[in-house]
């Protein structure tokens, strides 16, 4: 049996703090327990009609003892009360109850307590400060939420930080009509945490989609290596909250860029979770990944059939803008869909089809059987003539192509519609934009596994480069590595410096060069294009004024798009790898892609689609072309030089210049760990 059988599986449940008085949390929580099909019992100490006055006796009314205690009681009883409920047999436990650590006061002393009894004890513990948690298919409510009552069984587990949370998401599933196979609220997450939950929904067989949403991350290693295992076999959708944070200490560009928010987000994706942005896109992702995943790919074909032009034009939008695929149907698909439909009508793909009529299931089997189509998605108003899912299932398409629907009336006729849906095991969304949700969470999860079926090799070792890390020391670690840099000098005479100009002929970039000192350009380090002696002594009297002892004299490199690449050691999840827009501008647009080091190539490849500005990367106005596997090298030997040397905390170029004649880092900088740099 798993470790958290006894919580959401429980063959008899203890309620500690069972109350008759109504607006009492026991009492609450005992009417929801209520009509579990298994013992509950109740304890209450003045024994309230009728109620056990004890755990142990409790207890002992239950044939085998108890899994689950749910406890109802203040927060400075809850410590005892776990070891008495352990004592008797209790294996699990719930605590909704706040006014622990995060009270302040004594309730840092309750909450060490309670740490204290649950390892001592073994007991598992979810909560304290949660509204609980519910199973419907096993008619579990464990909550003080009445409306749970009314929660139907289906097929979409959720996994939230907040209990909160755990409810809104449960109430909008069951109006979607994909349901709830289990929801938890992890609270405090003192024991119990989402990776456990998570690792716990592997092998339930109620769940086909897993919902998660996140606050904080206590384990980053522990999350990741959760959702991976989990995204494998089930598709995970997760909402992450705190857009804005920022980290205040970041030393570098790229720890500026890397907030937690950014890096929780890129990692889980990588790991194999489809990222959403609120609420209602995790509803309609789960959803549509309830009902059946895409193979690996890519980049999956969506073919979208529409009723009603305006929402199509919707949806195609929408896809766009989510960077998803509507290929052009082939002239034979277009031929067959031709003699069905009017020739006004839109064929090539989108197929608008007016008011779907006779034939509509020829244009359905025609459009799943283009070679570029790996999902067919449907959208209609209601109407009479077409029961859209029923068209699906007897074009015979579905037999062979996922299928998702999108559909729209009154709520009479959309309850037929998800009934008519259900018959034929096919997911249905209302709404244009939700459909596209949930077109985009189909071929999202996709492309992840794609990504995914390449495993890291990790094979770049540290070179013999040593610090201190001045910018020449840093390039020379880079070119070991295999990353091109301008040719430079280092000079520590006004004499030597006139010499490297005229060896390297102008012109050149003239900098402070001190390992101390990060970001040069700030208190006047970097001097560029100086072509003549004058020029030079110029720059070397402002670089003296700024305290420069040491000058690295360098060839200007020539025009191109910047770009920001770093590693560093995140403090949540290990090494990672940033790249984005670079030059100054990098930590005002943020325009960033990250994964964990080591990475796959297939991963390191697929980082330069994620950027708004990816269009400049390609030919943009008869610019530089990236060729994609020359950076995806880069990324990945650097990801794997940080991983092989624990001394060092980050390694950042920036900029990293794509010219005509290909990559050439302008500026590097090495960083070790617990090093203070200006």
């Amino acid at each position: 049996m798993h470790s958290l059988s006894s919580l959401f599986a429980p063959r008899g449940i203890i309620v500690v703090g069972a109350s008759s008085s109504p607006e009492k949390l026991g009492a609450v929580m005992a009417q929801s327990l209520s009509s579990y099909p298994a013992p509950v019992e109740l304890v209450n100490s003045r024994g309230e009609n009728g109620m056990h006055t004890s755990i142990a006796e409790a207890a002992a009314a239950i044939p085998g003892g108890p899994d689950l205690a749910v406890l109802c009681v203040p927060a400075a009883a809850t410590a005892q009360a776990l070891r008495d409920s352990a004592a008797n047999g209790a294996k699990a436990a719930l605590v909704c109850a706040g006014g622990f650590a995060e009270a302040g006061g004594p309730g840092i002393e309750f909450a060490s307590q309670v740490e204290s009894a649950v390892r001592e004890t073994g007991i598992r513990l979810l909560g304290p400060n949660t509204s609980g948690f519910f199973v419907p298919h096993r008619n579990l409510r464990a909550s003080f939420v009445p409306g749970v009552a009314e929660l139907e069984p289906g097929s979409v587990a959720v996994v939230a930080a907040s209990g909160g949370v755990n409810h809104v998401l449960a109430f909008h599933l069951q109006r979607s009509g994909a349901g709830v196979s289990l929801a938890a609220g992890i609270g405090a997450g003192t024991d119990i945490t989402a990776p456990d939950v998570l690792d716990y929904l592997i092998s339930d067989d109620q769940t086909k989609a897993v919902a998660l949403h996140l606050e904080t991350v206590s384990d980053g290693p522990a999350l990741v290596d959760a959702v991976s295992r989990l995204s494998a076999v089930k598709p995970v959708v997760a909402l992450v909250v705190g857009r804005n944070d920022v980290s205040e200490f970041a030393q570098s560009h790229t720890g500026a860029l890397a907030t937690s928010w950014r890096t929780t987000r890129s990692v889980l994706q990588q790991a194999g979770a489809v990222i959403v942005d609120d609420e209602n896109q995790l509803v309609a992702a789960v959803t549509a990944l309830a009902g059946r995943r895409l193979k690996p790919a890519a980049d999956p074909g969506v073919g979208l059939i529409t009723g009603q032009a305006g929402p199509g034009l919707l949806i195609a939008d929408a896809l766009h803008n989510a960077g998803v695929a509507l290929p052009r149907l082939t002239q034979s698909s277009q031929d067959t869909i031709g003699t069905l439909l009017p020739p006004l009508t839109f064929q090539a793909n989108p197929v608008d089809t007016g008011r779907p009529g006779p034939g509509y299931e020829q244009i359905v089997a025609a459009v799943s059987q283009d070679p570029a189509i790996d999902l067919v998605a449907l959208y209609g108003l209601t109407e009479p003539v077409t029961d859209l899912p029923l068209a699906v299932a007897n074009s015979g398409a579905a037999e062979t192509m996922p299928f998702l629907i999108g559909v729209d009336g009154p709520d009479g006729d959309l309850e037929r519609a998800r009934k008519s849906a259900r018959q034929h095991d096919l997911p249905l969304i209302s709404g244009p934009t939700s459909l596209a949700h949930g077109i985009a969470a189909l071929v999202n999860d996709a492309r992840g596994q794609f990504q995914r079926a390449q495993a890291a090799r990790g094979t770049t070792a540290w070179p013999d480069v040593e610090g201190p890390w001045d910018e020449n020391r840093s390039k020379e670690l880079l070119g070991a590595l295999g990353i091109s840099t301008p040719e430079r000098r280092v000079c520590s005479t006004r004499g030597a410096a006139q010499a490297a100009l005229a060896e390297l002929g102008g012109p050149v970039a003239v900098k402070l060069l001190d390992a101390t000192v990060l970001h040069k350009t700030e208190i006047g380090g970097v001097h560029l294009g100086v072509k003549t002696a004058e020029d030079m002594d110029r720059a070397l009297a402002r670089l003296e004024a700024a305290g420069a002892r040491e000058f690295l004299v360098e060839a200007m490199a020539p025009s191109g798009v910047d770009l920001v690449v770093g590693v560093r050691r995140d403090p949540a999840f290990g090494p990672i790898v940033v790249l984005g827009l670079g030059g100054t501008a990098a930590e005002v647009f943020a325009d960033i892609s990250i994964r964990t080091a080591p990475l796959a190539l297939r991963a390191a490849e697929s980082m330069p689609a994620e950027l708004q500005a990816r269009e400049l990367l390609y030919g943009f106005r008869s610019g530089p072309m990236l060729d994609t596997s020359e950076l995806a090298g880069l990324l990945v030997r650097l990801g794997d030089a940080l991983v092989s040397n624990e001394a060092v905390a980050e390694i950042e170029i920036n900029p990293l210049r794509l010219t005509h004649n290909g990559l050439f880092a302008l500026d590097a900088v090495v960083i070790n760990v617990e090093e203070d740099i200006q």
